[in-house]
């Protein structure tokens, strides 16, 4: 790897600097589930779970852009860094999400140069969109990954594991893998069900 640290000022390394500091809000950003200890999980988290998923099944994505898909799912919920997380189960009320998310990923996004902006701003409708393969299965493993952590992490009296055998289920259907993998999520999900009822 070429040296060009050269090329950049220190004040553009502090733009950039800063925009990662405003990134790593996502580490406070708690979402709806819950880890194996019972403590609520990050955005940060889930981010960094969703990558490992991906690579994890990297070898069975024949056709795939790999680095493409991993950069999507790193920048896939970047936008809840100014405002937190929607769960899951009340986005439909809770209005434009997307829209919300993509103005705060544009203003913390601001520190950065124009091009890598314009290019992580892509990214990010790529995925909002589901308009590519690698955005489709970064759709699909993210809701593979949110229904595994629902399954295994400790979660509170009353925890609703219905919602996880229909969430997401249009973009899990995209490939024969993520069909695969939803099989045996939803199997684990229905034994959690079974347990929290006693059949």
């Amino acid at each position: 790897m070429k040296d060009h640290n050269h090329s950049l000022t220190a004040a553009q390394i502090s733009d950039r600097l800063t925009f990662l500091k405003d990134a790593a809000r996502l580490k406070d950003v708690l979402r709806s589930s819950f880890t194996r200890e019972g403590r609520p999980e990050s955005t940060a988290e889930h981010s960094w779970s969703l990558c490992l998923m991906v690579l994890c099944f990297a070898d069975r994505m024949e056709g795939i852009d790999l680095l493409k898909l991993l950069r999507i799912c790193i920048i896939h919920d970047l936008g809840e860094a100014l405002n937190g997380d929607i769960p899951a189960i009340a986005q439909d009320a809770a209005g434009d999400k997307s829209a919300r998310e993509r103005a705060d990923l544009d203003t913390i996004m601001r520190p950065l140069p124009p091009a890598l902006r314009a290019e992580f701003l892509a990214l990010w409708d790529e995925y909002e969109n589901a308009a590519t393969p690698e955005a489709r299965l970064a759709k699909a493993f993210d809701k593979l990954e949110t229904i595994t952590q629902h399954n295994a992490g400790r979660n509170p009296p009353g925890f609703n594991y219905d919602f996880n055998l229909s969430y997401g289920r249009t973009y899990t259907e995209c490939s024969d893998l993520t069909k695969a993998i939803r099989r045996i999520v939803d199997d684990a999900t229905r034994g959690n069900i079974n347990r929290d009822t006693g059949c």
